[in-house]
């Protein structure tokens, strides 16, 4: 069953995936999924958006694993018209940010449209049996990159808070990104 929009039904469960990483293996969600959690995050290589918060997201993505809480990243865009977003593309991205997290290529769209993912970054947070309880944006600093900004970590405080009590934030801020951009 997809989910839908930000914020209009959580709990629901993640639907499964079984994509091709960068490093040209078959990942499942079952297989990278964290003992306490699990972030699903839609990004692209070429979205202002996604580059400007992408040194964030490796904080975040490592932090949480010190919390066992699992990012996996999927780019589900249409290549063809993004030559940027290829493969080949997201292994370069992926290393220029470091990333340590499966980097996944959505190549038919569909895990896209199961998550209904709207744009890139797209976040969705899941709590250990992998039922939605947040759908928000990374944090507030969105395409801030001034270091003296304080930025509230909205994704990282709200994993933590599925993790030791079971349920995402009241207040959850849709995230702001390019639409994915479909065949």
């Amino acid at each position: 069953m997809p989910v839908n929009a930000p914020n209009d039904n959580l709990d629901v469960l993640a639907p499964s995936f079984n994509l091709k990483n960068i490093n040209d293996k078959m990942v499942s969600l079952d297989n990278a999924r964290g003992l306490n959690g699990t972030v699903i995050v839609f990004i692209c290589n070429h979205c202002p958006y996604v580059k400007a918060i992408a040194s964030r997201l490796k904080k975040e993505a490592d932090e949480l694993l010190e919390h066992s809480i699992n990012t996996i990243a999927i780019m589900s865009n249409d290549v063809i018209n993004y030559p940027e977003d290829s493969f080949d593309n997201m292994k370069i991205f992926s290393a220029k940010y470091k990333f340590k997290f499966p980097y996944l290529y959505d190549e038919t769209q569909e895990i896209a449209k199961n998550y209904n993912a709207v744009c890139t970054p797209d976040f969705f947070g899941f709590d250990k049996d992998l039922r939605l309880k947040y759908r928000g944006r990374i944090d507030s600093g969105v395409m801030n990159s001034n270091q003296n900004f304080e930025i509230d970590r909205e994704l990282f405080t709200a994993m933590i808070k599925i993790k030791n009590e079971g349920v995402g934030p009241s207040n959850q801020k849709n995230s702001i990104g390019c639409s994915i951009k479909w065949k």
